[in-house]
């Protein structure tokens, strides 16, 4: 019998063949890497090829759950994605919340395993033991939500949806794969999808998933959905994370028109107390979730949004767009589209100063509403220039050539988050060094640099352990999984996650135990990038962090020239993250560390 919260078994699905089969899950791999982005990467370095192409037929792409999904703990309602990103050509993986992961996980599996590729574009039909391929031609060219809506007219509402837009049938390389308008974001996940002609996946089980302790964990979820309504999430509940925009800004911390400026003149009329001044506003909550941050607005057609910071940031400072209506349209049509915000509007950005530079005269201007709108729309179906900017701004800055990769804000192919790194010297350091690429999600580096008496300015040798130890935190966020927004609700994160995973699945697991798989899920991220070409030169900042000064208000008040990150202290810095995590100097794994981590036979 498996352990409580699990099934015991993936399902693999060959979509060339249109065959699947049963796959046993051995305890131990499940104790080693729990479940969503941990369990996720060690079947994908299993599943797909080493040096595969990640568009390729041959490619993987794995929905994995945890022992926590369907339990009474409130978050719980989530999966990852993972693959080889086509944006990066390393690992991603992206979370997403919704009823999809309940039904997966009663349809008896732990976790789904897609190779091959559709000989026309399908829906993948899971319903307990049957699954089916079946015919998806009168869903291309819909909209991620209307593609949704036709599948619940067909399938019945009992059936849960997790599908992609146009963006993800033309292969954008940040095309999303959304449910119930969630998205697994980040990476071009909506691309893989697309490669393999998988217009979504319909699922619906009836085969709950028993714990071994219930009462113990009725007790642990009364507790912890009592504490998710305190003070630690209190920010998520009445603002949201818009809230972001003019605290970043008062810092100098919030990227400007392709972060060539850290604070913005128009960020009063963005942000997130303009945003709730509005009228229609509503407040909602994901599958199981106690918590409710999602702020819910509406454009002047009526149509519903939903805001967080990232979009508010991508689509409107770092654009040099300070309109609440066009940010609200422009994050309405990436979610329509089945595009990345983030990356949407960091390739739009990037593309808007090179026709500053002369490099590309097509593009919209800095502050252009419209021609962002229409820039967007043009991407996702690869028209005009929108052909070269569905690469994302590397791929884009590549093909222009000269002076344009100087200024394209990305980390190995993943466009920055909202956070300056200039001002944020910790958040600078998981930004480089991310597995990833340039993340907000998979470090919380910005931890260290907000913590009290902390100097966010000082490229210090205690950044490298601090933004290990917030990675560390995340992976077992990640594998649980657990929304992130809980972290300031537990008092030990690492015990109390101990407790909830001896709950459900009877393992006598400690906080010891769980820093230790914290440390194995990192670093078989690591071992995978290695295996796909990694080199100690994709740990760093574009050269316009490491080139270029920051003027801030708080540095301009001071009397002081301005905010400035070396690349010798980078380098520092991340010689301390490596030091911290075990590895060599080059940022190599020693077998020594992989085997101490159980991962030897992956060197």
């Amino acid at each position: 019998m498996p352990p409580g919260g699990y099934h015991g078994q993936a399902l693999h699905v060959d979509l060339t063949r249109g065959a699947s089969a049963l796959q046993p899950l051995p305890e131990s791999t499940l104790r080693a890497f729990v479940g969503g982005s941990g369990l996720g990467t060690r079947l994908l370095m299993d599943a797909s090829p080493a040096g595969v192409d990640p568009l390729a037929p041959e490619a993987a792409l794995v929905v994995a759950l945890s022992p926590l999904v369907g339990s009474p703990l409130t978050t719980s309602a989530k999966f990852a994605v993972v693959a080889k990103s086509p944006l990066t050509n390393r690992i991603t993986d992206a979370l997403a919340s919704d009823r999809f992961a309940i039904e997966l996980k009663h349809a008896g599996m732990d976790a789904l395993i897609l190779t091959g590729a559709a000989t026309a574009w399908s829906v993948l039909v899971i319903e307990d033991d049957a699954v089916r391929l079946e015919d998806a031609s009168d869903l291309v060219g819909l909209s991620s939500w209307d593609a949704e809506q036709r599948a619940r007219e067909r399938f019945g509402p009992s059936f849960r949806w997790f599908g992609i837009g146009p963006a993800g049938e033309q292969l954008v390389r940040f095309a999303t794969i959304s449910g119930d308008n969630r998205h697994a974001g980040r990476g071009g996940l909506g691309a893989v999808f697309g490669s393999k002609r998988l217009k979504g996946i319909v699922a619906r089980g009836t085969r709950p998933c028993a714990v071994d302790d219930r009462e113990a964990v009725l007790a642990l979820a009364k507790d912890l959905s009592r504490r998710s309504l305190g003070e630690g999430t209190a920010k998520y509940r009445e603002l949201g994370t818009i809230a972001n925009v003019l605290v970043f800004n008062r810092l100098g911390a919030l990227p400007t028109r392709n972060f060539q400026a850290g604070s913005f003149e128009g960020a009063a009329a963005i942000s997130g107390e303009a945003f709730h001044a509005t009228e229609g506003k509503v407040r909602k909550h994901c599958a199981a979730c106690t918590i409710g941050c999602e702020h819910v607005f509406r454009t002047r057609d009526g149509k519903p949004v939903r805001l967080e910071y990232e979009g508010v940031f991508a689509l409107g400072p770092l654009c040099g767009i300070d309109d609440r209506e066009t940010v609200l349209q422009a994050a309405a049509r990436c979610d329509d589209l089945g595009m990345d915000v983030i990356s949407a509007g960091g390739t739009a950005a990037f593309a808007m100063e090179a026709r500053d530079r002369g490099l590309l005269d097509e593009a919209p201007a800095f502050g252009d509403g419209a021609g962002l709108l229409a820039l967007l729309t043009s991407i996702a179906a690869r028209d005009g220039i929108g052909d070269l900017l569905a690469q994302g701004s590397r791929g884009a800055a590549e093909a222009l050539g000269g002076t344009a990769p100087a200024f394209a804000c990305h980390v190995k192919g993943l466009e920055l988050p909202g956070y300056e790194p200039r001002a944020l010297k910790a958040m600078a350091l998981g930004l480089a060094v991310g597995t990833r690429g340039a993340d907000h999600n998979r470090s919380g580096a910005y931890e260290e640099d907000f913590r009290p008496g902390a100097d966010r300015h000082a490229a210090d040798a205690a950044k490298g352990p601090a933004a290990a130890r917030t990675e560390n935190r995340a992976a077992i966020l990640d594998s649980l999984i657990l929304c992130k927004f809980l972290r300031g609700v537990f008092v030990d994160l690492e015990a109390e996650a101990a407790a909830m995973l001896a709950a459900v699945t009877g393992w006598a697991v400690d906080a010891a135990e769980l820093q230790a798989t914290a440390e194995r899920i990192v670093t078989i991220k690591k071992l995978f990038n290695v295996r796909e070409g990694w080199t100690r030169s994709e740990d760093t900042l574009p050269a316009r962090f490491l080139e270029e000064s920051l003027e801030t208000p708080e540095i301009s008040r001071s009397g002081a020239d301005g905010v400035s990150l070396s690349r010798r202290d980078l380098d520092r810095m991340i010689r301390g993250y490596y030091r911290a995590r075990g590895w060599n100097d080059d940022g190599s794994v020693p077998p020594t560390r992989a085997a101490d981590l159980g991962l030897g036979e992956l060197v």
